[in-house]
């Protein structure tokens, strides 16, 4: 069974940088502050509304102690989910997997 398929709620990386402040009971305008980047900017990165960005990823690595490439995964792997959320791109990329299987 692939469980790539099962649906579920999709959460952004946001929502456990979300809860990775409040279990350091640090605060958004805090971090952003400690971080040097626009309170702004990173609310909407904490509310989905933009990505985990490579520079974020490395600039939460510095000011957390975690990795970088766990953001850029959990980033990653939101991506791959919303896409295959999407049956407009999904039937596309079906439509290129039969092409390519006759090639």
């Amino acid at each position: 069974m692939d469980t790539h398929n099962i649906s579920s709620e999709l959460i952004h990386p946001g929502e456990m940088i979300k809860d990775e402040l409040m279990a350091r009971g640090l605060t958004q305008k805090e971090l952003a502050r400690q971080m040097g980047v626009s309170y702004t900017v990173f609310n909407e990165i904490l509310n989905g509304k933009r990505p985990v960005t490579t520079e974020y990823a490395l600039l939460l690595e510095a000011a957390l102690g975690t990795g970088a490439y766990i953001w850029l995964g959990l980033q990653a792997d939101y991506n791959m989910q919303k896409a295959k959320q999407d049956k407009s791109f999904m039937r596309r990329l079906e439509s290129l997997r039969r092409y390519a299987a006759m090639l």
